[in-house]
């Protein structure tokens, strides 16, 4: 591939993420403010949060389209236009049991495209150089945050828990759609391979847990993500409850961390190895929550800004190098399954889990009074580290070094 030819696919593709982490942060982030506002049930709260997780499940049979069937970027216009559609019906409502069901649909369409895009990405550049591709979804991910400006300083109108931001997030994968159409063409690469049960429903690649490294691996990535539920999903609640106005551009500071941390990470990778990379993500994921302690109840804004701010850490090092890792373990034909299945374990099954224990950590630790409901965040936030010690001594323990070469399937 040429210069100016490298130079239009990677500049498409750097679009193609900007656009698909932009549509998803300009309404996720402040989800569960509004859920508040809207003072629907606990047990409601959870199911609407975990709908990225029942969306994730979805990754590996989107993937197996991919990989057998279809041009992968024709699979993400029509899951992007999908997504608008069910995020306007979203914004429309002001029933939680119409909302759960529209955000269910809209994540069964959207949660695949993370592993999409990835695969996509990788198919057409190194995958060592995937995190320059990958930081414009950061970056994007941060100017969803203006949104929220616009709305209150120029339309004096409030963004962060109303739900306008689903409107925006449906407009948002309109334009997304109509650019992912100019794409480089991505054919399906296993078109040739032998169907079976496991192809139709995209687990072909559960053989890739023969190896005992990558099984060990999934399972790690797994309980990592019960902690790291209690930032994703409920934090937004903790800054509503402790009189934070700006949502959404206090938590997008960890994004601009973030932009430095993936441009870093293929020379991390070069000088110290993937384990170490991986490795300093899980003790970044000890450390949020270590300083969401110290913040506690007032929740002093420089350890909220800590907490925060070490998501590039936890994004860039841990789950991007989870990605580069899956990526160069699967064979060629299972490429997009693989990532499907890193996400189904991850922000499926371990999102899922994570979103119910926190949630039952957070009612215990929550006293409903005459004047609203009272937190004992400290107590919430030490428990939260605790966990995310463990993770890190089993990372430690039990995830080997090694040869990062394909896993023969």
């Amino acid at each position: 591939m040429d210069s100016p030819q490298r130079f239009k696919v990677t500049a498409r593709l750097r679009v193609m993420m900007f656009f698909q982490y932009m549509m998803l942060a300009v309404w996720w982030i402040p989800l569960a403010a509004y859920l508040a506002n809207l003072g629907i049930s606990r047990t409601l709260t959870a199911l609407i949060l975990s709908s990225m997780a029942f969306g994730s499940a979805a990754s590996p049979l989107v993937g197996m389209l991919a990989d057998r069937y279809f041009r992968a970027q024709h699979v993400l216009v029509f899951c992007n236009l999908m997504v608008s559609l069910m995020l306007w019906i979203a914004g429309s409502t002001g029933s939680g049991h119409v909302l759960f069901v529209s955000l269910l649909f809209a994540m069964l369409f959207y949660m695949p495209t993370w592993a999409l895009t990835n695969s996509l990405a990788m198919t057409h550049i190194s995958s060592e150089l995937f995190s320059r591709i990958r930081v414009f979804g950061t970056i994007g991910w941060i100017v969803a945050g203006g949104f929220s400006l616009i709305s209150v300083a120029w339309l004096k109108q409030d963004f962060d828990g109303t739900h306008l931001p689903f409107y925006f997030g449906a407009g948002l994968a309109i334009v997304a759609a109509l650019l992912n159409t100019t794409l480089p063409d991505t054919p399906p690469q296993g078109k040739d391979q032998k169907s079976s049960l496991l192809d139709i429903m995209g687990f072909r690649s559960l053989a890739l847990l023969r190896n005992r490294n990558f099984s060990a691996f999934l399972l790690i990535f797994f309980f990592s993500m019960i902690p790291f539920t209690m930032y994703w999903s409920y934090f937004s609640e903790y800054l509503s409850d402790s009189g934070y106005r700006l949502i959404t551009v206090t938590m997008s500071t960890g994004q601009i961390l973030e932009i430095f941390i993936l441009l870093s990470v293929p020379l991390f990778i070069r000088k110290f190895g993937l384990r170490n990379t991986m490795m300093v993500g899980v003790v970044a994921l000890v450390l949020r929550y270590l300083s969401l302690y110290m913040a506690g109840i007032e929740a002093q804004l420089i350890f909220v800004l800590i907490g925060a701010g070490v998501h590039g850490l936890i994004f860039g090092y841990y789950h991007l190098g989870a990605q580069i890792y899956t990526h160069k373990k699967a064979p060629a034909y299972l490429k997009a399954q693989a990532q499907g299945l890193l996400f189904f374990v991850t922000f499926a099954l371990g999102l899922l889990t994570g979103n119910f224990v926190c949630g039952w950590i957070i009612r215990i630790y929550s006293t409903p009074t005459s004047g609203g409901v009272v937190y004992q965040w400290d107590t919430i936030w030490g428990i939260t580290a605790l966990m995310s010690v463990l993770v890190l001594l089993a990372f430690v323990l039990f995830f080997k070094k090694e040869d990062y070469e394909t896993i023969p399937v």
